[in-house]
């Protein structure tokens, strides 16, 4: 979808994000083997979160299996969710679908290399392919693409309309997540889950175009893009206000779903999600046209102190403050992600945490208030044990 729920931005225990990553192999691999290799790339972080709602109302409807050594895991093994299971292939339809969409719109835009002729002949035969693929699935699991495909036309329509309102511009992208998230309650057997599930896809895909926005709204304006926050006038602080709402929306739409196991789509669905809100904010210094009344966020894991600058090693990636820059792929085996995948309980030897106990390497302990609260979600058992991590037997 819209790359809202980043995995190098994790702060999840060892256990989740271990499941995090059977549903991410679970949709590469499915798009391998329903349609060619050449189909894995189109695997994103968000359109994996259709399968996760799914396996999280029904894990029977969810089957797992082992997969075998992998590049981008190290050329490790590991549990996967299989091709069979209807969350993992609707999550690749959808993936499709999207992707389709995108690189025509790229190619009727003659962005970039697309401006080329031959570019954008192979590009646009390569969309027809995703397109025709993800709709065969989709019908397959009784999913219309004519809502995904209706949602990008629409869109393309709506950006070259003008006296519009920012949630005018938001509304396509609303409308398809909205419908992707309700239909995994029919895959899961829980028909009482659709109409919260639409609630709060609509309100995911809100705050997935508007973050988009508010990323690239420095380029945008510097390069003459169309970016609905120039377009339609909204300055940060009201564009805050927005996601603000939105996230609270989908906090309250998921607590009326009814799941078997909720631990992973709160980490990224509620947890996750806010955070990204404040990062992409925190950028933006406070005053007229900036956020406003929200203070500056507190540090994701791993993040370094302001002016420190970690030592570069030769052969990894360059470290910024947020860990690896542009990791790419998935692949999240360096030292950054190691503090994400631990929620900060392993820190790299430059950390002014490194050495010091449990309580104070935990990201979630050391941002409580009184350090014991609701947010020590690390081991995911809402206990805190005198402001470090509990003694729940998880992997934290």
């Amino acid at each position: 979808m819209f790359g809202l729920v980043r995995p190098c931005r994790h702060g999840m225990c060892a256990s989740l994000f271990k499941e995090w990553m059977a549903h991410l192999c679970g949709l590469c691999l499915t798009l391998r083997t329903e349609h060619g290799q050449a189909s894995r790339l189109v695997t994103n972080y968000d359109g994996l979160l259709v399968s996760v709602l799914v396996e999280a109302q029904s894990q029977e409807r969810s089957p797992h299996r082992k997969a075998g050594p992998c590049a981008l895991r190290g050329m490790r093994t590991a549990e996967v969710v299989d091709a069979k299971a209807e969350g993992a292939r609707l999550a690749a339809a959808v993936s499709l679908l999207l992707a389709a969409g995108k690189t025509r719109d790229h190619v009727a835009d003659r962005d970039g290399a697309y401006a080329r002729r031959l570019v954008a002949s192979t590009a646009g035969r390569v969309a027809n392919r995703w397109d025709e693929a993800g709709a065969r699935t989709s019908v397959a699991l009784g999913f219309d693409p004519a809502v995904l495909r209706d949602a990008v036309d629409r869109q393309t329509l709506l950006e070259s309309t003008s006296g519009l309102a920012l949630l005018d511009l938001t509304e396509p992208t609303e409308t398809a997540v909205a419908a992707a998230f309700a239909h995994t309650a029919v895959l899961a057997g829980r028909p009482a889950n659709r109409e919260p599930l639409a609630e709060a896809g609509r309100f995911f895909g809100r705050l997935a175009h508007l973050i988009d926005a508010v990323e690239d709204l420095a380029a945008d304006r510097a390069t003459g893009a169309y970016n609905p926050l120039l377009a339609t006038g909204t300055d940060l602080a009201e564009a805050r206000r927005h996601c603000d709402a939105a996230v609270h929306g989908l906090r309250l739409a998921l607590a009326d779903v009814d799941f078997e196991d909720r631990r992973l789509v709160a980490a990224l669905l509620e947890r996750e999600v806010h955070r990204s809100v404040d990062h992409v904010f925190a950028g933006y210094p406070q005053g007229p046209g900036a956020p406003g009344p929200y203070g500056p966020p507190p540090p994701y894991p791993g993040q370094h102190p302001p002016g420190h600058h970690p030592p570069q090693y030769p052969g990894l990636p360059p470290q910024g403050p947020f860990g690896p820059k542009r990791p790419g792929a998935g692949l999240l085996c360096l030292a950054g992600s190691a503090i994400f995948c631990t929620c900060g309980t392993w820190q790299p030897p430059w950390s002014p945490h490194n050495g010091r106990s449990c309580g104070d390497r935990c990201w979630c302990s050391r941002n409580c208030d009184g350090g014991c609260c609701d947010c020590c979600e690390c081991c995911e058992c809402g206990e805190c044990c005198d402001g470090g991590c509990c003694d729940c037997g998880c992997d934290c």
